[in-house]
Formats: structure tokens, sequence, C-alpha cells
């Protein structure tokens, strides 16, 4: 990967934790001012759906941190090593558990009258796009795992290669 590559991500990652930051210090507070003014009827969903928001922002920076140390890895030229899989590992369970926050807000928002049924099935097709994401990923750790063995069985030929030479 390129030297701009590294850095034009990083740029963006950079900007995107500023941005999940500020969410959580100055939006989420700004947000629970305005969910107090709710009806009664409602007043219930305040702190779940707060919840999830925090919960939500919270994936979103952990998949952001374990993305900066894999473009890391990649400049370095360890990304093929048995650390990658750590990463690789938390990404899938960051988007495992956001899928579960979306599933979360549907099931809060389902009973009563809070939103159309139509909003809850709506999230229930972003749940499952979420995890269509941890897919993703997991087949990509399956592509990153043959790497890390054809790696490791390409040292071990040149080793004897070099014991033949």
């Amino acid at each position: 990967m390129g030297r701009l590559t590294v850095l034009a991500l990083r740029a963006v990652i950079v900007v995107l934790l500023a941005g999940s930051v500020f969410v959580q210090a100055v939006m989420v507070p700004l947000l629970a001012d305005d969910l107090k003014g709710l009806d009664t009827d409602f007043a219930y969903l305040r702190t779940p759906f707060l919840v999830i928001t925090v919960l939500g922002i919270v994936t979103v920076q952990v998949v952001l941190v374990c993305v900066w140390r894999l473009v890391t890895m990649v400049r370095r030229g360890t990304v093929f090593s048995h650390a990658a899989f750590r990463y690789v590992d938390v990404v899938i369970g960051a988007v495992v558990a956001a899928a579960l926050l979306v599933f979360a807000l549907g099931v809060v928002l389902a009973p009563g009258e809070a939103v159309a049924p139509g909003v809850v099935l709506l999230l229930g097709g972003v749940g499952v796009a979420v995890l269509g994401v941890a897919l993703i990923v997991l087949v990509l750790r399956m592509l990153l795992a043959q790497a890390v063995a054809r790696d490791v069985e390409a040292a071990q030929m040149q080793a004897e290669l070099d014991e033949v030479i």
C-alpha cells in the first residue's frame, strides 16, 4: 500500500473518530435534552434509545481503531501474521454488536405507537445488512488466514532451498 494511500486513509479515520467523539460529547447530550420533551406515553424510550446510540458510536470507534492498527501493519509489511487476526476478530465482534444494537432498537420501538411498523421493519433490514457486513469481514478473515498460511509455507520452502544451495 502506498504512502499516500495510507496517509489518506488515516486522515479519513481521524476525521471519523473526531466526528464520533463530537457526537458523543455534544450531540448525544442535546438529543437527551430533546427527548425530555417526549410525550409521557413514550418517556420509557428515552434511556434505551440513548444507551443504544452511545453503544453504537462505541462500536464504530472500535472498528476505526482496529482499521488504524491494520493499516499500520500493512504499511510495515506485517499484516500477514497472526497478530492481525486479533484486530480482525475485534472488528467482526464490533460489527455483530452493532447489528444486535440495531435489532435491540427495533425491539424497543416495536411495542406501542412510538413509530410506524414500517420503521421497525426497516430496522430489521438494517440489522440484517450490518450482519452481512460482519459475514463479509469473516470471509476476508478467512482469506487472511490463507495468506498467512501461504506466507509461512513460502518461508519454510525458502529455508529448505537455502539449505540445499
